[in-house]
Order: structure tokens, then sequence, then C-alpha cells
């Protein structure tokens, strides 16, 4: 064989060709091509590696065959079977079996179906015995070739044949030499025309044909022979039968759906469809199904022909309703989506019964799963009535799993117990709606009798939730629903003696706080910082003072942090000078509790009051206010559980940030003014701080605002205050300079290896506060490395940028708030500034003259830099003289940050306030800014935007941190 030469005129060729042991194959060749354009006998094989050489012979689809085709190659089918080294003529002789040929013809036949739907269009030839690939050239079928199976049955056999039509003719294929190329699907290679047929025949089904005229079968196999092969024929392929008859059926169909229940694990559904009497699993493939009959030696084949597209349509309708296909093999289908607690077992039930109309209404029937188990399927109501009493709720309801009437109180322990199934005065078992769980709990849980269902007036959240209920249908009474709807709240004249305006927001929250008064409730106003808490508890107290006058004195109590005293007392003499105010502080107060009553207010700190608890405990308050309250967050805490020994007729509580740490926090607080509300600490702590926290259930925290939600009112800045001058927040980056980022790294890298031997070792909640340690040192390098080494002398790239801006506003007339977590930081600027003769007034937690020094910055001109320890200073401060702040460390909890802000952008600010946060590239900073975008979530769904953000650190968290 001469090789072929590419710079003369060639061309491709694809040659069938029957190989000794592999049987049929298609193996692609150029071939040169003589001067009058015939083919030449130079030819050569082409393979992947050779084709290119030919590339202008080449289009994209021949590349393709002959990328296809090669894997057809023998050294290339026996490098898949067999993994050694071997010679096709030792392997075909010493290793090929019939088992082996089975083994791979499957795998030739389907790369040569893929083939086959490439080459119309390419010229295709058959190989000639000694290896000439274009002895002659084959014609493709321009169109399928269809076949019809005969069947002539008579006394004694069943003759059976097929019969082939190519263009509307008959053609004769029986003892021509026709051979079948390719399997499944069949391709008929007769008299140089290739043809190929309707439905995917298998070409085995043909090939006896080829020299025979028919197969007979004997009577005495008939019955074996019409079920195992007859039957199956006639649901794929035309039929024509004489001696016997096959009848087509039409039904309607109809869908039925089977649950499977798996006790303990997951139950799925199985969906089927029924055409009269058979029935047929979804997805099985067979578009059509034949049943036989025998009737006195008579057969009948009845064909029943499915609605493939129906089927599929319905199927779609249960995958739109929340259903997912599991298992390819039977269709089974499960609940795309659960709660993270549901009864896996019981879930397909659950969403039966809460589409149970829709699938009825829709043609669906549902039958009952094997086993001994009958489930009721229907979807569940609720009625409720509710009637109010003097400091109740009755609440009468009625379950109806279909014509049963089940009082609710019967399911009482189910669902508070967390089991689904109910058992029926008939026996069956109705599954309870997984949403009641979550719905109902709260309801059934603060019902304070076994025998009926009664909640306490604080609880007019939940009997508000229900009438919005979708399962539910409720009666009530609702004149209190106007606790969520504030602007129909009754309008309570301002008192006499009450100096100045209260804007018109003020004016509802005082309103709101005679609302609660009238119904005896808690509340806790969460306005934002500096929209006037104190103006608007002071016009209560004023108001409650001139409605007692002719009842003689009522003394109120106020509560609050040592640093808020100087301001209330200010703010009263302001407003409510009429008000006799007694500040119970200092080492020279009082022991005498009777003294409380010739005064209208008392005003002291928490300190004093842990201190003084015997004191104050006896003394029966009208009011007691809780400023700031999230000081008794701590359930164990002494203020706490001082402030629970306190006897009044009202409370109140004033806090911007009630959510200071965690969803925990709000557990002491609204315990405080509506004692019972949340439940006992362990249920809020099991029922909502561990799923809304580490689950991020957003459904328990949705049940939780129901609770509360009647006794917070916040209002915004963003909402009320839009007489305020804007705001600006701006992001600084400094980078670190060459000798603080050693140092940053130096120990970075001490604390990461630190973090990560113990994550491999398993002692990371031993080492975790040794980490958290190294995190605070980062945090201080990356302001200034002198904050953890005084003998440090380099610089710090953050310093000298905060030090220049600080300049810049001076020299440009701004006064400026600049705070910092740490002390030492603000003592490095305090060096700096008096080393250049610069005034400024300072506040830390160990400053006694606080008073002094707010009053310094705020009056006098000259003095235009106040530094403040973010911690000392983040609350009970009114520096609105201030227009410029610089936050020099970004703080874990981002509230403390905003609290910092609103010491200037509050009400009585006239100036733009610009705020600059300075924060170090490359550094841990940078990071914490990520974390607080990530773990804030929570708390922005309940009432302030907060997280506890150093104790919900995850090894992983801190393993970011330090990377």
């Amino acid at each position: 064989m001469l090789r072929v030469d590419s710079s003369k005129p060639c061309k491709i060729i694809y040659a069938i060709c029957k190989h000794e042991y592999l049987s049929y194959l298609i193996e692609p060749h150029v071939v040169q091509l003589n001067p009058n354009g015939e083919y030449s006998l130079t030819h050569q094989r082409l393979f992947v590696n050779t084709a290119e050489e030919f590339t202008a012979c080449l289009d994209d689809t021949d590349r393709k065959l002959i990328r296809i085709l090669q894997e057809t190659e023998q050294s290339h089918l026996i490098l898949k079977y067999y993994k050694k080294p071997i010679r096709p003529l030792e392997f075909f002789s010493r290793i090929y079996t019939e088992e082996a040929f089975e083994k791979l013809r499957p795998k030739i036949e389907k790369k040569l179906a893929e083939a086959l739907t490439l080459l119309p269009g390419k010229e295709l030839c058959v190989m000639s015995r000694e290896g000439y690939p274009a002895e002659r050239i084959v014609q493709f079928a321009t169109e399928p070739a269809t076949v019809l199976f005969h069947f002539r049955r008579n006394e004694n056999e069943t003759r059976y044949y097929p019969t082939i039509k190519y263009k509307g003719q008959r053609i004769e294929f029986m003892f021509k030499g026709a051979e079948i190329i390719c399997n499944q699907p069949a391709y008929l290679l007769l008299e140089d025309v290739l043809y190929y047929f309707e439905k995917g025949i298998e070409g085995k089904k043909l090939l006896p044909f080829l020299d025979k005229r028919y197969i007979s079968i004997p009577k005495s196999s008939e019955k074996t022979y019409y079920e195992k092969f007859v039957a199956p024929l006639i649901e794929k392929y035309p039929v024509y039968a004489q001696g016997f008859e096959i009848i087509s059926e039409r039904y309607n169909a109809g869908p039925i759906l089977k649950p499977v229940y798996t006790e303990g694990g997951i139950s799925q559904i199985q969906l089927f469809f029924r055409y009269g009497e058979a029935v047929f699993p979804y997805g099985d493939g067979r578009q059509v199904s034949v049943r036989i009959e025998n009737k006195d030696d008579q057969y009948f084949f009845y064909r029943i022909k499915r609605s493939m597209a129906w089927e599929k349509k319905k199927f779609l309708e249960l995958e739109n309703l929340g259903l997912k296909t599991v298992s390819n093999l039977f269709q089974n289908l499960e609940v795309a989506q659960m709660e993270e607690d549901e009864d896996t077992s019981l879930s397909v039930f659950n969403w039966l019964n809460e589409h149970h109309d829709e699938l009825i209404e829709s043609g669906f029937e549902i039958e009952q799963p094997e086993g001994e188990k009958r489930f009721f399927y229907a979807s569940p109501k609720i009625n409720l009535e509710i009637r109010e009493g003097n400091d109740w709720f009755d609440i009468y309801a009625i379950v109806y799993f279909g014509s049963y009437a089940i009082p609710f109180i019967e399911l009482k322990q189910h669902i508070l117990n967390k089991r689904r199934e109910f058992v029926l005065p008939s026996g069956e078992i109705a599954v309870i709606p997984e949403k009641w769980f979550s719905q109902y709990s709260n309801l059934l849980y603060f019902s304070d009798h076994s025998d009926k269902l009664q909640l306490k007036k604080h609880h007019i959240g939940l009997v508000n939730e229900l009438a919005t209920s979708d399962y539910a249908e409720v009666t009530m009474n609702r004149k209190l629903q106007q606790l969520n709807n504030f602007e129909s709240l009754e309008e309570i004249p301002l008192p006499q003696h009450f100096n100045g305006e209260l804007r018109a927001y003020q004016k509802a929250g005082y309103d709101w706080f005679h609302f609660l008064k009238k119904y005896h409730f808690g509340g806790c106003l969460a306005d934002d910082m500096g929209l006037g808490k104190t103006i608007q508890t002071l016009a209560l107290l004023q108001k409650n003072k001139e409605d007692n006058a002719a009842n003689g004195k009522v003394t109120s109590l106020i509560i609050m942090p040592t640093s808020l005293i100087y301001n209330w007392v200010n703010e009263a003499k302001r407003f409510a000078p009429e008000i006799q105010i007694l500040a119970h502080t200092g080492s020279l107060r009082s022991r005498n509790a009777a003294v409380f009553s010739n005064y209208d207010l008392i005003i002291t700190t928490y300190g004093i009051t842990r201190i003084d608890i015997n004191l104050l405990k006896d003394f029966f308050f009208e009011y007691i206010i809780l400023d700031e309250s999230q000081n008794i967050k701590n359930a164990a805490s002494k203020s706490f559980q001082a402030v629970t020994e306190l006897k009044s007729r009202f409370k109140l509580i004033l806090s911007g940030t009630p959510v200071e740490n965690s969803v925990n926090d709000l557990w002491t607080q609204m315990s405080f003014i509506n004692p019972g509300l949340l439940g006992n600490q362990a249920y809020f702590q099991n029922n909502f701080v561990i799923p809304i926290e580490k689950k991020k259930d957003e459904d328990k925290a949705h049940r939780l605002q129901v609770l509360i939600k009647p006794f917070i009112l916040r209002r915004t800045k963003e909402q009320v205050a839009t007489e305020l001058p804007s705001k600006t927040e701006k992001l600084f980056y400094s980078e670190m300079c060459d000798e603080q980022a050693d140092e940053y790294e130096k120990v970075k890298s001490e604390y990461r290896n630190a973090l990560l031997k113990s994550i491999e070792e398993g002692t990371f909640a031993q080492a975790k506060l040794h980490v958290l340690q190294g995190l605070i040192k980062l945090r201080q390098i990356a302001n200034h490395p002198r904050l953890i080494d005084e003998s440090y002398e380099g610089s710090s790239g953050k310093f000298d940028d905060v030090w220049e801006m600080l300049i810049n506003a001076l020299e440009s007339g701004h006064k400026v708030l600049v705070f910092s977590q740490f002390v030492r930081q603000l003592t490095i600027f305090r060096n700096q500034l008096e080393d250049q003769g610069i005034s400024y007034t300072y506040l830390d937690g160990k400053t006694k003259n606080r008073e002094e020094e707010i009053n310094k910055f705020q009056n006098n001109e000259l003095l235009r830099i106040f530094l403040i320890s973010i911690k000392a200073g983040g609350v009970g401060l009114n520096l609105t003289e201030a227009d410029y702040v610089f936050i020099l460390d970004p703080w874990w909890n981002p509230a403390v940050e905003q609290q910092a802000i609103d010491r200037t952008h509050r009400i009585g600010q006239t100036k733009k306030v610009i705020i600059y946060k300075f924060i170090t590239k490359n550094s841990i900073e940078e990071k914490i800014l990520l974390l607080q975008q990530q773990k804030m979530h929570v708390a922005n769904t309940l009432i302030t935007t907060e997280g506890n953000f150093i104790k919900s650190l995850t090894p992983e968290d801190i393993r970011d941190l330090l990377m």
C-alpha cells in the first residue's frame, strides 16, 4: 500500500467493513484520486493524529467522525477490555471469547449509531475482502423504512415474519445478501443501499429473516411466546394478525398517588395512572401497554395507548406543588423542602393534607400506603372564637379533620411535644400540619389551663396573629388591635405645666404610654438614640403628677447608668420643672424609704439599686422606669434580680438597643415589664434563642416578634427626624508602615498557628480565650503597636492619617468627637495634642467631672476636640456642637459605633455631620466589617441591628480573621 500524498488530489471516504471477530465496523480512509478524478488504489486509514495532514479535505464533521470511529478501532477496544499490553493477533487468538464480544459489541454499536447520524452527505463505501476501502459506493436511504410484523395463527402453529416498506413500496430483503450493520437502532445494508427504520427497530428482530421466510411457533409453545414476545412487540411496533385479535382501547386516564410509608426514614410518593383496569407507573417508558386474554382458545390482545404528554403535565403539577423526583427507576417523589426538625416519615402526608383539596379537584386519587397504618387525608381547619375577659382572653377552638370535630385542647400535648400523629375516632391517623407546631405552640404553651384555652391579656400579640392565620377562621372582638395601630390611639392632652412642644412622633409616644397605662401593660420605648425618649417620659410623668394632684403625691422611680443622672436632672429642670426630684445617689443618700413620699420622682443608678434593694423593695412606686434597660439583659446579674423585687403600678423601659448582644437580652427586659410574656427562661432559650441565633430560623424570629411587637415602640431617625441635617459616613483606609506590618505579621502567625493546632487536636474550646486575646492584640497593632509595646518607637499608618485629618478639620473650623475603644490609643493622641499645645476635652470610664467636660466642649468655641472612650461615652451625652466624628477602630458590635455617632447626630443638631471610620488595610479590621454584616441579620428581624459577635465566633470565623 502506497502512502497518500496530501499535496495531490485526494478524498475522505468511510468504508463499511466486517471484522473477523468484532463484526461490522466503519473506518475513515483517505484515497488518492487519479487525474480523471476517480479513486486510485492508493489509500490509508485515518486516525486523529494523522488526519490533520489532510486538512484540505476535512471539515468539522469529518474531524468528529474520525474521533468517534477511532474508539471502535481494535487496538482502542482491546486496551479498554484488557489493560495489559498485547498484540491484536495474540488477543483475538488467546484472550477473546464470546463473553468479550457481548461486552464490546454494544460499545461499538453505540459509537456506530452516533457516527451514522453524521454520515449522510459523506462518501460511504463497502470495503473489499482484500481491504480496499472504495470497493462499492453505498447510497443512504433518504427516509426511514417501515416494518410490519405479521402473525398467522392456525390450529397447528403460528407463523411470524416481517415485511419492509420503503417510500410506500415493499422491498424484498430475504435471501438477497442483506446485512445488519448496526443492531440498535437497526441499519440494514441491502443492494448497496443503507436503510434505517421508524420506531428504532432492533436489528436482531430482522436478522433471522435475512435467509429465512418465516419462523414457526408450535401450538404447544404459543401461550408463552404470545406473552413474552408478541405482546411486547405489539406495544412497540405495527402488527398485522390473522387468527387472533388486536383491539385498541381508549380511556380517560386517572392519576393515582400512593404514599410509600417508611417509619423512621423518608417516606415518598409514587405516581400511577389508571387506564380502564390497567395501572401504569409514571416514567416507565411504555407508551403503549398490551394485556392478553384467552377465551375458548381465542386470543385477544387489548392495546392501550397512553397519553404521555398529559401524564407529564400531571407530573409537573406535582412538582409545582413542591415535590421532587428522587428515583429514576420508579420516579418516586418526595417533598422538596422540609423544615429542619420535620419528621421525614410523615412529610409526604403533611404535603398531601396541605394540598388535598387542590389534588382532588385536579382529579388525583390518593391511596393508602402498604402496611397496617391508615391515614386520614384532608385539609384540616380550625374555628376559633375569642372572648375578652377582664385580664384574659378565653379561646374556644374546634379542629375539623373532614367531618370530625375535635376540641383543639385535645391536640395541646401533641403540639407541645411535637407528636405528629393524632388518632381519630375511626382509628385513622390524622397528621397534624407541620405549620401548626410553630403557629400554635406559643398559644398552647402560654395557655394557663390544661382543660381550656385562656391567655393573659398581655398575649394580645398571639391573639392578633390568629386573625391572620391561613388555617383558622377567627371570631373575636378586635378593639385591642389598635395596639398595632398607633395612629388610632386616643389623643391625650399634654400636661399644663410642661415646657416645650412634643414633635408629632413624640406625641404619639406620649399617647402610647397612656394607652399602655389604660390596659396595665408594660412597654419598651425603643426609639433611635437622640430622638427624645427622655422628653416623652418626662411629659408622661408630669401628666401623671397633674392627674393625681387631688389624691396626693405619687412617686415614680427611674433607674439608669450613672452617666445619665446629670442629663435627666437637667432635662427635667428644663421641661418639667414642677416635678420634684430626688437623686438617690452618693454616700450621703437617705437610708429611709419614707423620704421618697416627699418627691414625685426618684432617680438612681443600677449600682445603687443593687446595694439598696432592701430599702427600695419596700416602697410601692407609681412607675418604675429603666433607662438603657439593656443593663439588665443578663438574667443572672444582680441588677436584674434587684429590679424584679421592686413594686409598682406601672413599668416602662427605655432603650435604643434592647437587643444589644443576643436575642436572649429580650427575655429579662420583657419579663420585667410584662412577667410571663415570653415564658420561663429555659423555654425562651430553647424555642427562640437557639433556633434564631444558631439555626437562622426566620419563622421563630417572626413568632417572637408577634409576642413582643405590641409592647415595643421604635422609630428611627430616617422615619421621623426628617428635619435633622444629613450625615455622611465614610470609610478611610490606612496603610500600615513597614515596622507596624512586621509586628502585625509576627503576632498573626503566632496566634494562627495556635488556632490551627487547637482545631487539629480538638482543643479549640480550651484555646478559644487565648486566640481571642490574639484578635485583640491584632486590633491594637492595627491602630498603633505602642498599644501593646510602650517601647515601640516606630510610627503607625493610621495614627499619621488621623492626625493629618484632625489638624485639617481644626483649621477648617470644625468640632470633632474622637472615639476609640482603647484608652491607650486616646492617651497617644492626648500626648500629641499636649506636645502641640492644642486644647481638648477628655472622657473615659474613670472621668469624674463628666458634666464639666461636656459643658466645656459645648460652650467653649476654642475647645474643638473631644477624646472619648467609646464604651464610656456612647450614651448620655448631648454633643450637638460637633459636626465631625472620628471612629478610630471598628468595634465588633456596630450599634456601639452608632451610639457614638448619635452623640452629635440628634435633635438639636443644625450642621451636616461627617463620620469617618478609620480602617487599617490588610488587617483584621477589614474582616471585622465583613463579619459584622454576616452576623447582624438575626437582630435586624426583631428590633435593632446587632449580634453577639464575640460569643458567636466559630473556629471558622476566627480562622478567617487570622488568615
